[in-house]
């Protein structure tokens, strides 16, 4: 028996997944911890309901359905282009509303028409909330892009440790502002330790060296914790981080750019303007931008309730483009995105580009029960 009971619009729903193309999958509710500790970003991993095997293993309980499905698509050595459909609870701590939950969605792998499968994306989200909505419902959607950041840290020549922070900051507006301000002030150190005599000469060897000779000293086994390797390099990057100060100008295009937000129709020439009146060579990222932009509007037709924020995000460390959520009466009812990444991180032989999105099925009933259509057939 199912924890929860299914929504009323549960069957219609299914038949629409199915008819775009896609095989339902049947996911455990039991998994590996480790594949959502390490790839779906801070955000889930706090709220991740934990337990360990017999054996030692650490599992959970499924907190989101895109990773295992990912993992079921490598194990069964499926060929791709592969669409796979999902319906089924899901568990984490929430900060509103019960901690489980149901979710659907699909998760689009191995096309590589990746402009023409994000706007599939951004078309089937709204196509399959539109059929379980009413048609006032007052759907919008909002759209960011990852690869243009990551785009504009490259082009102003930020150290590859601060870009790694401010991208996995991306999408949290308050966490990239605090950052942005320490860059801004710069942080420099003032150790006067053998370690932190290493550390400023750079001096990897013997900083590593030293970690270990202070480890045997003091009975500190690295087993129980991270290597000398490890920590020399935290050390490191931890330095080449407070040493490094973003100039006035360089903070004032950031800013700039984490301001924009335009509807999606203007987006390529507002960005196309930031980056000539920053002298930011962008053109790779914008032409993908551009594409994709073309293909929404190609698919979709009307436009008009899409919106570009440049600081949009969404708090999962694992996408790698384009993000989108799908809101109406101040509820996100779907979010998505790209993860070209995830299957080789996962074990597949070969990069895999995908992208995915989820629908939250109990923010879908309020809505209907709200506009009075739950109850009915949808």
């Amino acid at each position: 028996m199912p924890l929860l009971n299914l929504p009323d619009f549960t069957d219609a729903l299914l038949k629409d997944l199915a008819g775009r193309r896609t095989e339902l999958v049947t996911i455990p509710v039991i998994q590996p911890a480790a594949p959502f500790l390490d790839m779906a970003g801070e955000d889930l991993r706090r709220r991740i309901f934990t337990t360990e095997s017999e054996t030692g293993e650490a599992l959970c309980l499924r907190p989101e359905f895109t990773i295992p499905v990912c993992m079921g698509h490598i194990e069964g050595n499926a060929g791709t282009p592969k669409r796979y459909a999902y319906l089924g609870e899901v568990f984490r701590q929430r900060r509103e509303g019960p901690n489980e939950f149901y979710q659907a969605g699909i998760e689009d792998l191995g096309d590589h028409d990746v402009a023409a499968a994000d706007a599939r994306a951004v078309s089937d989200a709204l196509e399959v909330l539109r059929a379980l909505l009413a048609n006032d419902a007052g759907l919008a959607v909002t759209i960011g892009d990852q690869t243009v950041f990551e785009a504009v840290l490259a082009a102003l020549g930020l150290p590859e440790g601060w870009k790694r922070r401010l991208v996995r900051a991306f999408g949290d507006r308050a966490a990239l502002d605090a950052m942005l301000s320490s860059l801004s002030r710069g942080e420099a150190g003032n150790g006067s330790s053998e370690a932190s005599r290493l550390v400023e000469a750079n001096d990897r060897a013997g900083l590593v060296a030293h970690i270990a000779d202070l480890m045997d000293a003091t009975g500190y086994s690295s087993n129980a914790s991270r290597t000398p390797e490890e920590i020399a390099d935290r050390l490191l990057e931890k330095h080449e981080l407070s040493e490094a100060r973003l100039e006035a100008h360089a903070f004032s295009v950031l800013t700039e750019f984490l301001a924009l937000d335009v509807e999606l129709a203007q987006a390529p020439a507002a960005l196309a303007s930031f980056a000539d009146a920053a002298g930011l060579d962008l053109r790779a990222a914008l032409s993908r931008f551009d594409h994709r932009v073309a293909a929404i509007r190609n698919r979709s037709g009307d436009v008009s309730a899409m919106r570009y924020r440049a600081a949009f995000g969404r708090p999962l460390d694992y996408y790698t483009g384009l993000v989108f959520e799908i809101g109406a009466a101040g509820q996100v009812l779907a979010g998505g995105g790209r993860y070209d990444r995830m299957l080789t991180l996962l074990g597949a032989a070969k990069p895999i580009p995908a992208v995915g999105f989820s629908l939250w099925l109990d923010r879908i009933t309020a809505v209907r029960q709200a506009d009075g259509k739950a109850g009915g057939a949808a």
